[in-house]
């Protein structure tokens, strides 16, 4: 018999750190988008995006069982100040409510100088067969 989702309870924070390389930065972020490349080399959103996932996603994974996954569902977060290379980001995020399979978490993210980002991000629990099953179809 799996465990199911419903024994979890919302209260979790994670924190995970990300050390900006020239990688992460816009220009770097994808060559086939050639609109990027002359832009300032600083922490790309969407690798921003992808840390904050990236953290609840580790905060997580204990909580659930073998064949459960989380999905990203919605994200409303604001970038208020550049990261350069060099600089480490801490992404802080706290589990505040869960509805049905979908999970709310309030996110923040802070680099050497203060504050980068905040917001939040929503995520849906899967089970990772069916919904790979239905990927094929």
């Amino acid at each position: 018999m799996h465990e199911s989702h419903a024994t979890l309870e919302v209260g979790l924070r994670h924190r995970e750190q990300l050390h900006v390389e020239d990688r992460h930065t816009v220009p770097r972020f994808n060559p086939d988008w050639p609109g990027f490349s002359d832009m300032p080399p600083v922490l790309a959103t969407a690798m921003l995006v992808g840390f904050i996932e990236h953290t609840c996603v580790l905060g997580l994974r204990s909580l659930l069982t073998a064949e459960q996954r989380t999905v990203g569902t919605h994200v409303d977060i604001s970038q208020v100040a550049p990261t350069p290379t060099g600089r480490t980001v801490t992404a802080a995020v706290e589990w505040v409510s869960i509805d049905g399979k979908s999970l709310l978490f309030k996110v923040t993210c802070h680099d050497d100088a203060g504050l980068v980002s905040e917001g939040t991000h929503r995520r849906a629990i899967i089970d990772m067969a069916r919904f790979c099953k239905c990927l094929k179809a």
